[in-house]
């Protein structure tokens, strides 16, 4: 949220091992999102989705939020965060309650929902996400939304996210050392189904593949609900690796070389390319075949989905995301990565990039930054909700004021 101004801005922080990005979105009359500003920076201090150096993390972040509100003109204190890493865990609950009255309320939804959630948690670890997957009243099953229906009893299915408590206090303190408070913290491959995927996507079933830097994250849908999620602790910073020890150049150099070069398929490169490689030590530059650079790609690209596929697989759930794979996160964009996830997975896959954003959407219509404009589109989600309970109170305050002055209080 802003400080001081009357316009209703939501932010998402995405601190990512390789780059934190940070987009404010003000929320439009017509309940749509504007990105007003974008701020990014490469990310330090952290490592596969965890903090490892607090004082670096709050640097990256307060350059990329800087960045953000300057572009904006706008000073904010409330930010909606991403949060990844292999301790995020997932499970499918179910809870059962009577219905009041014989005919469903919000109230009875919300109790049935509180009864999925009442499974033992550990005490070091932190509720997440309570999703709703569908409920039955009485012998009724697969029902989507049962407000208004009658029926004697009510079930829940419900996918929980739970994370290691310790782990979300550190991301939440690196925000906080920044002068900003964490509304939320959201599983990262949830915020970018936000930003990728469509409702008929979700409805046939799609496995939303989040390749970031240090972590891969997947959520899998069939019937519009999460069925499940979970967390690599591989990525795209292994093929950074592998460039930089094979061909004996700097990091930040074979960053570079995997960002404007890398193939994962050799066999779309030509034997006649070649690149510019940098050396160590004062050593000269060498030209090297960039048919040579997608041989040492392939193998780790291969191995990652097959990560991938095995997780997809083991989940149950294979047989039923029609709608196939949607790729996203920075590491997805590369060239050949589409083609390569089709032989492997054999089904349809496509890179996800941010839907239907305004503003200034040129500067997120990447797969890179699904994840911070996913979370707008939960924050936005979280906020007009926020504001209709507000106005329902207010209504209700209102209705019994004019009742107290008709003398029926």
């Amino acid at each position: 949220m802003s400080k001081g101004t009357e316009r209703k801005l939501i932010v998402g922080l995405d601190i990512g091992t390789s780059n934190v990005k940070a987009i404010v979105g003000e929320l439009l009359d017509d309940n749509s999102i504007s990105i007003v500003g974008v701020g990014s920076h490469a990310s330090k201090g952290m490592d596969k989705g965890g903090v490892n150096d607090l004082n670096l993390v709050v640097q990256s972040v307060k350059r990329a939020v800087h960045e953000m509100e300057l572009m904006a003109d706008c000073s904010v204190s409330s930010v909606f965060m991403a949060i990844s890493g292999r301790h995020v865990k997932c499970q499918n609950e179910s809870g059962m309650v009577p219905i009041n009255n014989k005919e469903v309320t919000q109230e009875d939804v919300d109790n049935v929902v509180h009864a999925a959630r009442s499974v033992p948690i550990a005490a070091e670890r932190r509720l997440l996400h309570v999703l709703p997957q569908e409920f039955t009243i009485d012998v009724q099953e697969g029902i989507k939304n049962p407000i208004g229906m009658s029926g004697v009893r009510m079930e829940a299915q419900a996918h929980i996210i739970t994370c290691a408590d310790d782990m979300a206090k550190n991301l939440v303190k690196c925000v906080e050392r920044c002068d900003l408070t964490a509304d939320q913290l959201i599983f990262s491959a949830l915020a970018s189904s936000y930003a990728v995927v469509t409702d008929d996507e979700k409805e046939l079933g799609v496995c939303v593949v989040d390749i970031g830097g240090g972590t891969i994250d997947l959520v899998i849908y069939t019937d519009g609900a999460i069925r499940h999620t979970a967390v690599i602790p591989a990525a795209g910073n292994q093929i950074t690796s592998d460039i930089a020890k094979i061909f004996r150049t700097p990091i930040s150099h074979a960053e570079e070389i995997k960002i404007n070069y890398a193939c994962a398929l050799k066999d779309m490169v030509s034997m006649e390319e070649s690149i510019e490689v940098h050396s160590v030590g004062g050593r000269p530059s060498r030209a090297m075949s960039r048919h040579t650079l997608a041989e040492v790609i392939e193998p780790r690209y291969q191995e990652l989905f097959e990560l991938v596929h095995d997780e997809i697989r083991a989940s149950g759930f294979e047989e039923q995301i029609a709608a196939g794979i949607v790729l996203t996160g920075g590491t997805a964009k590369m060239e050949g990565a589409v083609e390569f996830a089709e032989e492997i997975f054999q089904m349809p896959v496509r890179v996800g990039e941010p839907l239907e954003m305004k503003g200034l959407s040129e500067y997120v219509d990447d797969a890179k930054f699904a994840t911070a404009v996913g979370l707008l589109q939960y924050g936005k989600e979280h906020l007009v909700s926020q504001l209709a309970s507000k106005a329902k109170a207010s209504d209700g305050a209102w209705q019994r004021i004019q009742s107290w002055f008709k003398g029926e209080f």
